[in-house]
């Protein structure tokens, strides 16, 4: 059984940021998300698959960040205030340290209000394609740098960047952190 995400209408219902973090914080079991418009976007958990992918893009990422020292990894817990108005978590982030570093140390403990350098969304079977699509562009227009869909499903990933066309390629491929994260490059394989 697929279980999509629940997307709660909250029309006559405006939450503040603080009352937003108070209910993630009281509903840890829970994932939240919210759109622009403050729709609350409740995620459902992934499969073992799609867990396991989702660690393995965090550890390669992370491996580079530790070697370079240039910024900071985010696993898909972490909820970025973007500045539309969302409260987004891509599956991995990284923020740039210099950017990182400029923020509060309250602004650090709760929803960062900063949208990342880079992120990557990983489709899981319970996704819609075209709403990944979206978010990506919500990604772009709010400052990410370089994004990455990665589509297991249909073997391929989709490359977003500031300004540019979607860049589409089919497993396997290699992929290049370009000037945004400089020497790092992810193998995606056909499996």
């Amino acid at each position: 059984m697929v279980i999509s995400p629940l997307t709660l209408n909250l029309d006559t219902v405006h939450l503040t940021d603080e009352q937003f973090y108070q209910l993630c914080q009281n509903n840890q079991e829970l994932k939240f998300e919210r759109t622009p418009k403050g729709k609350l976007i409740i995620m459902p958990p992934v499969g073992g698959e799609s867990g396991n992918r989702e660690a393995e893009l965090i550890t390669d990422l992370g491996i580079w960040n530790r070697q370079t020292q240039l910024g900071y990894t985010f696993s898909s817990s972490t909820i970025f205030k973007l500045p539309n108005g969302a409260d987004r978590s891509p599956d991995v982030a990284w923020i740039h340290r210099e950017r990182w570093e400029a923020l509060t140390p309250e602004q650090k403990r709760k929803f960062p209000p900063i949208a990342p350098d880079f992120i990557i969304e990983l489709r899981s079977a319970t996704d819609h394609l075209e709403t990944l699509r979206q978010k990506m562009q919500e990604y772009l227009d709010a400052g990410v740098k370089l994004g990455w869909l990665i589509n297991p499903q249909q073997q391929q990933v989709e490359i977003y960047r500031p300004g540019k066309d979607v860049e589409m390629r089919n497993f396997p491929t290699e992929l290049s952190g370009e000037n945004i994260l400089p020497g790092f490059s992810l193998n995606l394989a056909d499996n």
